[in-house]
C-alpha cells in the first residue's frame, strides 16, 4: 500500500531565504508539506488497521475502485469506489463528508449505506485518526474512475430509507473513549478491535435485524464467533476449546503477523486481513490487541473440558482405514499434509487435532475450505508454500462429510459429525457463477 503514497514532500521547493524571514512559530511550507506527508502516511497505516483495501478492492482490480460482490442475507451488495475520483469515488467529499460516511454509515448524497460497511465499528474511530484516512484517500491513493454496480437486490427490501431507523436502533455514536481502570495497552487494543479492526463484524453473532449482538465486552456475545457468508468467523475469547483459551500472547501475536501458529493457520476470509491487514501492524499495536483479546472472558463453550490429545483411537482407525470411510478419504487426500497423528507441521501445514476451527460446533468453515481451498497467506511479499486445495471438483458431498467427520472425531476432539446434505448445501451457494 505504500507505494501509493505520492512524494508531496519530495514537490516542495523551498529557498533558504524564506526560511530565515520565517516569524516565530510560524509554519514553513516545508514545514506544512511535511507535516501532510506524515498524515497521509499515518492515513495509509490506519487504512491497513482498517482492513480497507480487503472489501473495496475486487480481485485483480484496481485499489480501492471497488467492485468486489459481496452476499447478504437481502441479496448480493458490491463495494464502492472510494479512490479520490471526482465522478465516480469520493473526489467531491468533504473532510465532514467522509466522516459522516465513515461513522454514520451516509453518503455525500444523503443516501444510506448498508450496514456491511462496517460503521457501527468506524462510529468510535476518533478525529484525529478520521482526518488522516481523509489525507490517505485524497492525496495518497490514485484516482480510478469506475462506475459503482447496483445491489442485486429486490424491491422492497433494496429500499434504503429504512435504515434510517436501522440507525436510530443499532447505530452507537461517538469515538471510543478509554475505560478508566483499564492501562494504556488494553484501551489501545479495545479502540483497535472494536473500531478499526472492527472484529465483531464478523466474529460477534447478529440478531434479526442483522445488528451486531454486542459491540463491545460489555456485551456476552461479543467476538464469541458467527457465520458470515458461508465461513464461520472464530470465538475470539477466552473459551478453551473454540476460542484463544490455549493459546499464549505469543501464539496470538505470531498469529496476527503471519497468520498461523501451532494451533491453527487462517483461511477463508482471516486470510485477506492477514494479508491486507494485521501483519502490518507495528509492534506495540499487536502488543496492544492481544492484550485486549486475552482479557476477555470465555464465552460460546459447549461446557466440555478442556481438549487434551490422545491419538490411539485415530490411530487404530488409520491403521485399517478399510473399515472407515472417512479414514479411507483421510489417507488418500489429506495425511501427507496433516500427518497420520493429526498434529500437521505447524506453521507451514495446520494441525487438526485441537484445531479451534475443528472444535467449533458449526463446521461450515471446514466445509467451505474443503470444497474450495483458500487464496495464499502473503507475508511480507512471500507466498506460503502449501495453501489448502479445494476438493470439490475431486470428492463428492457424501466423501467431504465422512472425511470431516472422521477429522472431527479423532484425536480426542470430540466434535459433531458432518452430514451430506450440509456439504450440498454450501456446495450449492459457494460455487454458484464458478
Amino acid at each position: 500500500m505504500k507505494n501509493m503514497l505520492k512524494g508531496l514532500g519530495a514537490a516542495l521547493c523551498v529557498a533558504l531565504p524564506f526560511l530565515a524571514q520565517a516569524p516565530a512559530g510560524a509554519a514553513t511550507p516545508a514545514a506544512a508539506g511535511a507535516a501532510d506527508q506524515a498524515l497521509v502516511q499515518r492515513g495509509a497505516y490506519l487504512a491497513q488497521l482498517g482492513d480497507c483495501a480487503a472489501c473495496h478492492t475486487a480481485p485483480k482490480g484496481k485499489p480501492f475502485a471497488g467492485g468486489l460482490p459481496m452476499n447478504t442475507p437481502m441479496g448480493r451488495i458490491y463495494v464502492t469506489n472510494i479512490t479520490p475520483d471526482a465522478q465516480t469515488g469520493i473526489g467531491g467529499y468533504t473532510e465532514a463528508d467522509f466522516a459522516r460516511a465513515l461513522r454514520e454509515g451516509v453518503a455525500k448524497d444523503g443516501h444510506n449505506l448498508y450496514p456491511a460497511m462496517p460503521y457501527p465499528s468506524y462510529a468510535k474511530v476518533n478525529d484525529g485518526d478520521v482526518k488522516a484516512l481523509y489525507a490517505y484517500f485524497m492525496h495518497g491513493v490514485a484516482p480510478v474512475q469506475q462506475a459503482n454496480r447496483e445491489a442485486d437486490i429486490k424491491w422492497p427490501l433494496n429500499m434504503r430509507w429504512p435504515l434510517m431507523f436501522w440507525n436510530m436502533a443499532f447505530l452507537e455514536k461517538g469515538p471510543y473513549r478509554d475505560k478508566p481502570g483499564k492501562d494504556v495497552a488494553w484501551n489501545r487494543g479495545a479502540y483497535l478491535v472494536q473500531g478499526l479492526g472492527h472484529c465483531g463484524s464478523c466474529h460477534t453473532p447478529r440478531g434479526v435485524g442483522f445488528q451486531e449482538s454486542a459491540l463491545d465486552e460489555s456485551g456476552s456475545a461479543f467476538l464469541s464467533g458467527a457465520l458470515l457468508d458461508g465461513w464461520f468467523a472464530s470465538n475470539l475469547t477466552g473459551e478453551h476449546n473454540t476460542g484463544l483459551g490455549r493459546w499464549s500472547d505469543e501464539d496470538l501475536r505470531t498469529f496476527l503477523k503471519t497468520g498461523a501458529n501451532r494451533h491453527a493457520s487462517a483461511f477463508g476470509a482471516m486470510t485477506s486481513v492477514i494479508n491486507n491487514s494485521t501483519q502490518a501492524l507495528n509492534d506495540q499495536d499487536v502488543a496492544a490487541v492481544s492484550k485486549y483479546l486475552k482479557s476477555l472472558p470465555p464465552v460460546g463453550g459447549n461446557g466440555a473440558p478442556a481438549y487434551t490429545y490422545d491419538p490411539q483411537a485415530t490411530k487404530v482407525s488409520l491403521d485399517r482405514p478399510a473399515n472407515d470411510a472417512g479414514a479411507r478419504v483421510y489417507t488418500a487426500y489429506c495425511m501427507h499434509c496433516h500427518g497420520v497423528d493429526g498434529r500437521g507441521f505447524a506453521p507451514m501445514l495446520a494441525p487438526l487435532a485441537g484445531n479451534p476451527n475443528v472444535l467449533a460446533k458449526d463446521a461450515s468453515s471446514l466445509i467451505n475450505v474443503t470444497l474450495n481451498g483458500t487464496g495464499d497467506l502473503v507475508i511480507n511479499g512471500v507466498p506460503s508454500p502449501f495453501p489448502m486445495p479445494g476438493f470439490a471438483a475431486v470428492l463428492d458431498d457424501k466423501q467431504i462429510a465422512d472425511v470431516l467427520s472422521f477429522v472431527r472425531a479423532g484425536w480426542n476432539n470430540g466434535a459433531p459429525a458432518v452430514a451430506a446434505a450440509e456439504v450440498a448445501k454450501l456446495r450449492q451457494s459457494t460455487q454458484a457463477g464458478r
